[in-house]
This record gives C-alpha cells, structure tokens and sequence, in this order.
C-alpha cells in the first residue's frame, strides 16, 4: 500500500473530511500522543485578565463523526474487483514501500519490487529481485516453489488446486505472504471488503501512474487504505495503509503499474529449470533461533572511536 499528495492539495472540503475520519479512527484508539492543557492555577494574573480576541467555534468531537460506506466508494472497489476476478490472465508490477523505525527518530523506507505472473485458476509467478536478497515464487496448480538464486536452494512442496488455496497454504506453512494478495484472489471484492466499517470518495486525481485516478479511502477495524483505481480501466495504481495496533502509525504503500490483461501466457512461465536443479531446503517458517542464542545487536553497543581533525 514515502510521500504522496500533500494533504494541502486536496479541496478544502476533503481535506478536512479524510482528516477528521483518519482522527475518528486512529486518535480514539490511543493511537496519537496528546497534549495537555495548561494548568490554570500556574496562569500569570496577565494571562488571566486577557480576552480572547474573538469568541471561539466549538470544534465537533470525534464521536460526532459517523462511520458509512459510502455506495459511490463501495461502487468503485466493485468494479476494480470485478475487472480483476474476470481476467483469465494477468501480469503487473508491484513496488511495496514501507517505513522501519530508526535511532534517530524519522523512519527509513525499504522497497520490495514484485513481477506478478498469474493465469486462472492455478498459476502463478512471483520475482523479487530486490532491494535485498533475490527470490523466486512458482506454483503450476501441483506444486509450489519457493527458489533463492543467490543461494541456488530450493523448497518444494506438494499443493492445492487453486491459487486461493495455494496462497493460503504458502502463509501457514512458511510465512510466505505477497502484499497484494486481494488482487490475486477468485473473489476479490469479498477480500477487499472483508470487515469494513468506512469506505469514502476523496476525488480526482491525474498524477499516479500516468493516468486519471479516482482516490478512495477505506477502513476496517485493524488498517486505514487509500486506493488509487484507474478512472476508465478500473485498475488500481496505488495503496496507502495504515494500521491502527502501530504506535507509530508507520506507513505502507503499493505501486501497481505494467498491467495486462487476458494476454497469452506460455505454461514454462510457471516452472523454473534453475529451481527443479537447485539443492534443496525446507518448504517451512524460518525456525526461531535455539534458546539461549542473543541476535549480534544486543547489550551495550560500544561508543564511536573519535574523528580525528586537522
């Protein structure tokens, strides 16, 4: 799902609209740190005899805000949804960015780029050759494969008929999880939709992707989405989460570009020769480290040798 559009190029209307909802949702969860009023007794007799210069406007409270799904977003994320479940077969780019707390307070963005390969109703392709170490997803409907070309290892594991299964299988069994899942599905929109509590139009926009967008925001109890969809292909180009249990309120996005659409796919897509050949490992959850066993980081670290100057 890094910055994005500033919340000053947005109408007025809407920016205080998406400020409001993002406020209902995730500052009545405890989720902003808050600041507290001054303590009358310490007022300076001054600032006692002051006036306020003109009568204050009483500010609506976040309860006051009511939680709907709007028909004209829910319409929207139907007709996305309904574009991608009725593609036999589908490839695209998905660029995943997301924010890592730092020592030095401001977060440090990591980029994960995916080559997306799918064909209904059991294939599919996943590469990930970077920022960090290079990897490889393939399942035929039979079989699944997970392949590290670096390392020249692969897990191979027997698996089940559909791409909704397979994937499913993939997080159970080894943590595997791609974060565009949704898109992959057979039913897109109840994957979208699952739990929603708030869906609103934002507006217009001409700068994602190359194309004219209509913005969405989204909630369910756990995340926050902003959805970019393509005006007239329906594709989404761009999500924006947040999620409520982050203290940090740290951010995630998806750049979606490169779609196609129902073109032919050759079956070797879905095999790799260099994977059948490479040594093999287990098809599992990276296990925990044995007990007793401290990562590199942990006590004191020792202080910076001094620069020398001239």
């Amino acid at each position: 799902m890094k910055p994005i559009m500033e919340m000053t190029m947005l109408p007025r209307t809407l920016r205080g609209r998406a400020l409001a909802i993002a406020v209902g949702l995730f500052v009545a969860g405890g989720v902003a740190a808050q600041t507290p009023a001054p303590d009358a007794k310490s007022a300076t007799p001054s600032a006692k005899a002051a006036k306020p210069a003109q009568k204050a406007t009483k500010k609506p409270a976040v309860s006051e805000f009511k939680l709907i799904l709007e028909p004209r977003a829910m319409d929207l994320l139907k007709a996305t949804s309904a574009k991608l479940a009725a593609a036999k077969s589908m490839s695209f780019t998905a660029v995943a960015s997301y924010e890592y707390p730092s020592k030095l307070g401001p977060p440090i963005v990591y980029t994960t780029r995916y080559d997306v390969t799918m064909q209904r109703p059991d294939k599919l392709r996943i590469l990930i050759p970077g920022d960090g170490p290079a990897s490889e997803y393939y399942y035929d409907g039979k079989t699944a494969v997970a392949f590290a070309p670096a390392e020249n290892l692969a897990a191979v594991a027997d698996a089940p008929p559909t791409i909704d299964e397979a994937l499913e299988a993939a997080y159970k069994n080894a943590a595997i999880f791609f974060p565009f899942e949704d898109l992959l599905v057979a039913d897109p929109y109840a994957a979208m939709t699952n739990g929603a509590i708030l869906a609103f139009y934002i507006g217009p926009s001409s700068v994602i992707g190359g194309t004219k967008t209509d913005m969405v925001a989204w909630a369910n109890n756990d995340v926050f989405l902003q959805i970019w969809i393509g005006a007239d292909d329906k594709l989404p180009r761009r999500i924006r989460a947040t999620y409520r249990a982050d203290p940090l309120a740290l951010r995630h996005e998806l750049e979606l570009s490169n779609w196609q659409l129902d073109a032919a796919v050759s079956p070797d897509t879905f095999v790799s020769a260099k994977a059948q050949a490479a040594g093999r490992m287990a098809f599992a959850a990276p296990a925990p480290p044995p007990k007793g066993v401290k990562p590199l980081t942990a006590g004191k670290p020792k202080p910076a040798a001094p620069v020398k100057t001239n």
